[in-house]
C-alpha cells in the first residue's frame, strides 16, 4: 500500500506562470533564498528577478545565487550590483579558464525559507515567458511545499555554490571516477548529477526502469542517448510496449537537433513513436516511464549525462502522475507525428553529411574534451551524487 505524499506537486507550463509564481514565492520569503541557473539573462525577465531579489535581501533575508559562467556569459560585470549591495550573495560557476570551460551547471533550482521548492529545465530568461504555444518556449516547472526535500536541496546547493570557482589541480583519474561512480541510494528522490564517466545516479535510475516498462512517454528538447538506452526504448516496443518521444520541430541549439536525428529512423523502424512540437521552442524535460515521472533539468543526451550539473527528481504518487500526463497529453496535441518513409525521402546526402558531423561532435568531441578536463578539477569539487 502507498502511503501518501507529503508534498503536493504544482506543475507550471509555461514563464507566464511559473515566473509570477517564483516572483511570489521569493517576496513572501522571511528566511533565505537560494537560486540556482545556467542562465540568468539581462532582460526584463532577469530584471525582475533582480530587483525582487534584491528588495527581500534588504528586508534582511539571506539571499544568494548561482549562475553558470558560461551560461551568462553576456550579463554585465554590475548587473548583480544591486543585490551585493542590499547584501545579498553572487557566484558564478566555474568561471571561464582555458582547460576547463566543458564542465557546466545546468541546474535550475529556487529553494524558498527551506520548505519552497522550484525545480525544472527553465532558466531565467525571456524566451521562457509565454504560455509555450502563441508565444515563448515551452518549459516547464514544478513547485513543491516539502521542508525535508527543501532542506536536502538547499544542502544541495550549498555545496555548488561553495565550489563554484574551484582551484585547479591535477588529480589522478581513478580517484575522480570512484567518487563520480558512487550511488547515494539512500535519497531515492533526488538525482544530483556531476559529470564523470560511467552512467550517472539520473542515468541508472532511468535504465533500471526501463528493464521492465510497459508504457514510456518522454518529452525533451535533445536526443542524444547511449547505445543501452536506445536499445531498451527499442526492446519496449518489441515486447509489446508503447514508446512516444516528443521532440523539438524547432530547438534553440540546431546542432543537438541535427545530432539526434542521426536516431530517427532506427527508432521508427523499431515502433518507438516520434514526434516533433510544432508551435514554439521546445525546451521541457519530463520523462514517465509506467507509474513513475522524472523532472528537472536534465536532457536526454550525453552532455546531461556526463558532462553537466544536474537535478532530477523522481515522482511515484498518483497526483504529481495525472499532471504529468496532462502536460504529456496537451503536448502531443501541439505535435506531428513523423513516419518513417516521410523521414527518409527528407534526408538527401546534404542533410545525412551535416547530421553525421553534428552527431561526431556532440556524441564524440565534446565529451572528449570535458572528460579530460575533468583530471584538473579538485576532488572536493566533485563530490559523491546524492
Amino acid at each position: 500500500m502507498k502511503v501518501a505524499p507529503t508534498f503536493a506537486v504544482q506543475w507550471f507550463c509555461g514563464g507566464w506562470k511559473f515566473f509570477p509564481a517564483m516572483l511570489e514565492a521569493i517576496r513572501q520569503a522571511r528566511q533565505r533564498i537560494e537560486l540556482e541557473t545556467y542562465i540568468f539573462a539581462d532582460d526584463q525577465t532577469g530584471r525582475r528577478l533582480l530587483h525582487a531579489l534584491t528588495e527581500t535581501a534588504l528586508k534582511g533575508v539571506r539571499v544568494r545565487v548561482l549562475a553558470d559562467a558560461y551560461g551568462s556569459l553576456m550579463l554585465s560585470g554590475g548587473f548583480f550590483a544591486p543585490l551585493t549591495a542590499a547584501g545579498g550573495e553572487v557566484h558564478f560557476f566555474n568561471p571561464l579558464r582555458f582547460g576547463r570551460f566543458g564542465v557546466r551547471d545546468h541546474r535550475k533550482l529556487l529553494v524558498c525559507d527551506s520548505h519552497v521548492v522550484f525545480i525544472g529545465g527553465a532558466n531565467v530568461s525571456d524566451s521562457y515567458d509565454g504560455d509555450g504555444v502563441t508565444h515563448g518556449w515551452f518549459d516547464l516547472m514544478a513547485r513543491l511545499e516539502s521542508p525535508e526535500l527543501a532542506a536536502r536541496l538547499a544542502a544541495e546547493f550549498d555545496r555548488s555554490f561553495s565550489n563554484a570557482d574551484f582551484e585547479l589541480r591535477r588529480l589522478r583519474k581513478l580517484r575522480v571516477f570512484r567518487q563520480i561512480r558512487r550511488a547515494a541510494d539512500d535519497e531515492p528522490r533526488i538525482y544530483a548529477v556531476k559529470p564523470g564517466r560511467g552512467a550517472g545516479a539520473f542515468q541508472r535510475a532511468l535504465q533500471h526502469e526501463l528493464v521492465r516498462a510497459g508504457s514510456v512517454d518522454f518529452i525533451m528538447p535533445y536526443l542524444l542517448p547511449g547505445g543501452r538506452l536506445r536499445k531498451q526504448l527499442c526492446q519496449i516496443v518489441r515486447r509489446g510496449g508503447r514508446v512516444r518521444l516528443i521532440l523539438p520541430a524547432h530547438c534553440d541549439v540546431p546542432v543537438a537537433r541535427a545530432a539526434g536525428l542521426v536516431y530517427y529512423a532506427r527508432l521508427l523502424r523499431a515502433g518507438v513513436e516520434i514526434y516533433e512540437y510544432q508551435p514554439q521552442i521546445l525546451h521541457a524535460k519530463l520523462y514517465r516511464v509506467d507509474e513513475k515521472v522524472f523532472a528537472g533539468s536534465s536532457n536526454l543526451d550525453v552532455r546531461s549525462f556526463k558532462l553537466n550539473y544536474e537535478l532530477m527528481l523522481e515522482f511515484t504518487d498518483r497526483a504529481t502522475m495525472a499532471g504529468a500526463k496532462e502536460i504529456f497529453s496537451n503536448a502531443l496535441k501541439n505535435s506531428r507525428r513523423i513516419q518513417l518513409k516521410e523521414f527518409r525521402r527528407s534526408q538527401n546526402f546534404w542533410q545525412r553529411w551535416k547530421t553525421g558531423w553534428a552527431h561526431f561532435l556532440l556524441a564524440r568531441i565534446d565529451p572528449l574534451v570535458a572528460l579530460r578536463q575533468l583530471d584538473a578539477i579538485p576532488a572536493r569539487a566533485l563530490r559523491p551524487e546524492t
